[in-house]
């Protein structure tokens, strides 16, 4: 039966509350460990995690805890002058670190300062090193100039491309080509044709094709049934058959059935209460499993899924770029 609040009501032993204040504090204290080995082992992840961070804090209806100034700042001491950006400053620009950048100024509405403070060339510029790193052949991308491909890369172009307004500057029908190229028997997707489904490649190939406008291209009750089976017994959701349970699969499975319109085939108090068991109430942040040590990628990926189960006290989340629906409202007018 649902409370007041819209929410069911989870089970007397799951009735736990979401540790908005201790999770604010965890990710302010983030930049400030600068004493920390684990802080300098983590440098090339540095732009990623911001972006993980800064969702979170908007997720939690604290847009402002983090310094607007400083971030942007630190975004584009990260751009490099192909428009690529580094994980941090005078490291080599990525695919990843580069959609990162791009999401943490949508976040804060910060592209105007892209055009005049960033490299020369704007958002355009950003947008030329993306296309650049597009096989115009298969149409799938690469990560950098090295030419690792991934559909992780693939999606990330279309996540940033279309943030930015450019994603005229790709071949999307042969990156779509692709995509459906990397579909299974079994609904899913893997991370090149022929690999098998995994829970995270699926979230990049269903967005992609959603952001690309085929979304008629899924077999959506074969790929929700696949990804309703990923519950086990305690809630929680795993990225491949016979895995453990893992918080950031709450968002990879979740926004998967969220775009396809099949989040109701999963029992939805029980993997709330599963994530909330995986946060610290005291000192914040949130973790893959119960008990184990918090890390910002799991905290948002837990936050992001509790965010599309509708939990009380979570800003609404946008299942296809993994920002605040009220970014994308404000981005990309929708």
């Amino acid at each position: 039966m649902a409370g007041e609040d819209g929410f069911k009501k989870l089970p007397s032993e799951l009735q736990l509350q979401l540790a908005t204040t201790a999770h604010v504090k965890y990710i302010q204290s983030l930049d400030a460990r600068k004493d920390d080995y684990d802080y300098w082992l983590t440098e090339h992840l540095r732009l990623n995690g911001l972006y993980w961070g800064l969702t979170s804090l908007h997720l939690l209806g604290h847009p402002q805890a983090l310094p607007r100034a400083e971030t942007i700042d630190f975004v584009l001491s990260c751009q490099h002058d192909s428009g690529g950006f580094g994980a941090a400053p005078g490291h080599d620009a990525h695919m990843l670190s580069t959609v990162s950048a791009v999401q943490i100024l949508a976040l804060v509405d910060a592209f105007d300062e892209l055009e005049t403070r960033g490299k020369k060339g704007g958002k355009a510029q950003v947008g030329k090193y993306i296309a650049a790193l597009q096989n115009r052949q298969t149409g799938t991308f690469a990560g950098d100039e090295w030419g690792e491909e991934d559909t992780r890369f693939l999606y990330g172009a279309f996540n940033a491309l279309s943030l930015l307004g450019l994603l005229d500057l790709v071949d999307v029908d042969k990156a779509v080509d692709h995509v459906v190229a990397c579909a299974n028997f079994d609904g899913g997707y893997g991370v090149s044709p022929g690999a098998e489904s995994h829970a995270g490649q699926i979230m990049t190939c269903v967005a992609t094709l959603a952001i690309a406008g085929r979304k008629d291209l899924i077999d959506a009750d074969r790929l929700g049934r696949w990804l309703s089976e990923r519950q086990i017994a305690g809630g929680g959701l795993n990225g491949r058959p016979e895995k453990r349970e893992d918080v950031c699969y709450s968002w990879w499975v979740l926004s998967s059935l969220a775009m396809v319109g099949k989040t109701h085939w999963i029992d939805k108090d029980q993997l709330a209460g599963f994530i909330l068991s995986c946060q610290d109430p005291e000192k914040g942040g949130i973790s893959d499993r119960p008990g184990d040590m918090v890390d910002v990628w799991h905290t948002v990926f837990g936050l992001a899924g509790l965010s599309l189960l509708e939990f009380p006290g979570l800003q609404p989340v946008d299942e296809v770029y993994c920002l605040p629906k009220s970014t994308i409202e404000r981005v990309l007018g929708k």
